[in-house]
């Protein structure tokens, strides 16, 4: 009999021999008791007690289980018997989860239900459990006892109709007990299901074996911009340029040219004479926006009080953007002035968005490259094009962000996310202002003129940023493990990283990360749909009447964990009028 206990002693309470082959590391709150006595059938099986908090339950009788990922910043599992009872909910306040689950794989089959990413069925390894399977599925009119004698004997003739649509699910469902959860693992399993899969059942997949990551050198700046122009001024192969800005940045002396392409104030098609009318038209089109908020009077300025707040909170964040640098230091520098301006007048621009703490942050190394009000502005609009959902005031798009960095770590790194989810950290909520301003506070100011450039040419992904963000939590796995933190030490951890990290490396190991998914060949579907390797379905989206997705658990921990725990801006999250 297999008992499946809440305390780490045997309590079945009779003579055999025990298994003890698994060891967490530590003294476990729950053992997985396996006995060489026959097995007795009971036709109801009771749940014994073992004390106020204790129970034992053979697994035969083991219907499901439930694994709350993030509920009150803790792991817990709650199963239920085949009699349809609910057993008392095990916590694991020093992770375990997924121990246990690999534990109970040896004698029962896990897998995941066909309605819900975060609920287990259990079955026995046998031909009938592999018959139920079928029969949930309904993927034949036969019987599913016919059906699994018919596959052992003829496998290409049975599964090439009804199987040609989950062609990895014998391998999950054959697997060696002892192997990961039969066809996802548990952290795997709450991921929204996708539109290419049949309604009714859950694609079934095996864990992606990641193969080596390649060894990545960065290249040469682009240093020679004419030799990619025409006669008339035409750049040639816009690609070329955008894959050698990527591999090796841009040099300084070219950068005012080649922004404005990157940012899109440019077309990469357009002659000479054309962007100098261009460049005439949106001067006149500035300046017509900036006299509309010059010319509002203080009485007008009085009556409203959005205006007002957009005004206080740029002349609040002006005067304490990248003073540091000499083009913005001292008292009555112009180059405040100019940043004052600009953002103002973006808000004439985008008024429903108007200024959000932090796009300073994002203005400031424009106005030091380019040294033109005019030209700031416009290619300020083109990096907004790019990020301007990061700042507004539901901030769905840093969620969603978020919890893709998640899936990108999770299918990177399983261990490290164990530990930080067992750390209340799961949700990666400091990472937040490395992806609302694009690691602006991270690196030096030089560091971000090259960074930026490089993630401006949106190869080889638009979401490169997020494999920054994991090859820097990469980095950090040593620390962050070896010194058993808790979640403040770990936030804490993170923004004592500014100015230290290494750039090149960082971008070399973004790269190589990359370069190591694409190369897997049993990549999840989200985690490609992250990447771009595949194009998400509209019909994937939630209904308003859905359940409540992770990411607004994401957003529900964050919230009830309170603000200080995502302040990225002294001590303030960015903030509207």
């Amino acid at each position: 009999m297999l008992l499946l206990s809440s305390t780490a002693e045997r309590l079945d309470g009779e003579g055999g021999e025990e298994e003890t082959k698994f060891d967490p590391g530590y003294e476990p709150d729950w053992a997985v008791i396996s006995t060489v006595k026959k097995e007795r059938r009971q036709e109801h099986p009771p749940v014994r007690g073992t004390g106020q908090w204790g129970f034992s339950l053979p697994l035969s009788e083991l219907y499901s289980l439930r694994r709350s990922r993030f509920s009150l910043g803790k792991n817990f599992l709650v199963m239920t018997t085949r009699g349809g009872d609910p057993l008392p909910p095990l916590h694991f306040h020093r992770g375990g989860t997924r121990e246990l689950l690999k534990a109970m794989q040896r004698y029962i089959r896990l897998a995941p239900s066909p309605m819900d990413g975060r609920l287990f069925l259990a079955y026995p390894h046998d031909s009938g459990a592999l018959s139920q399977s079928f029969d949930e599925l309904h993927l034949f009119d036969e019987t599913s006892a016919d059906l699994v004698s018919r596959f052992i004997q003829d496998p290409y003739a049975t599964t090439f109709g009804g199987f040609s649509k989950v062609t990895n699910f014998f391998r999950g469902a054959l697997r060696h007990p002892e192997s990961p959860l039969g066809n996802r693992s548990p952290q795997d399993a709450h991921f929204p299901h996708s539109a290419d899969e049949e309604p009714g059942f859950e694609l079934i997949t095996c864990g992606a074996e990641l193969g080596p990551r390649p060894e990545v050198k960065r290249g040469k700046p682009l240093d020679n911009w004419d030799q990619f122009l025409d006669p008339e001024g035409r750049v040639t192969d816009p690609q070329k340029v955008k894959k050698l800005v990527f591999r090796g940045g841009i040099d300084p002396s070219q950068r005012n040219e080649v922004w404005k392409f990157l940012l899109g104030f440019y077309p990469w098609n357009s002659t000479t004479k054309e962007r100098e009318d261009i460049l005439r038209v949106k001067t006149d089109e500035y300046f017509r926006m900036k006299v509309q908020w010059k010319s509002v009077s203080e009485e007008q300025e009085m009556r409203n009080s959005l205006f007002r707040g957009y005004r206080s909170l740029i002349e609040r964040d002006v005067n304490r953007t990248d003073r540091h640098n000499s083009f913005f230091s001292g008292n009555e520098n112009p180059g405040l002035t100019l940043l004052h301006d600009v953002l103002m007048t973006y808000c004439m621009y985008n008024f429903d968005l108007g200024y959000v703490q932090g796009m300073s942050d994002l203005l400031s190394p424009l106005l030091f490259v380019t040294q033109n009000e005019v030209e700031s502005f416009w290619c300020l609009t083109g990096f907004m094009d790019l990020v301007h959902q990061n700042f507004e005031e539901s901030q769905e798009a840093m969620k969603q962000q978020l919890l893709q960095l998640s899936l990108l770590l999770r299918a990177l790194d399983p261990e490290l996310c164990d530990y930080l989810d067992s750390q209340d950290s799961g949700s990666l909520c400091f990472c937040f202002r490395w992806l609302l301003i694009w690691f602006k506070r991270e690196f030096s100011f030089e560091d971000i003129l090259s960074l930026w450039e490089v993630l401006w040419t949106r190869l080889p992904c638009e979401n490169f940023h997020l494999l920054m963000a994991c090859s820097i939590l990469e980095s950090q796995k040593r620390e962050l493990i070896g010194s058993n933190h808790d979640f403040n030490s770990i936030l804490k951890h993170i923004n004592e990283l500014t100015m230290k990290l290494d750039l090149q490396s960082i971008l070399c190991g973004a790269e190589a990360i990359y370069l190591q998914l694409t190369n897997c060949k049993e990549l999840s579907l989200k985690v490609q749909e992250v990447l771009g390797l595949r194009v998400p379905s509209s019909s994937s989206e939630e209904s308003p009447n859905s359940e409540p997705s992770e990411t607004d658990s994401l957003l529900a921990q964050s919230e009830a964990r309170g603000a200080s725990s995502c302040q990225p801006f002294n001590g303030q999250t960015p903030t509207h009028p």
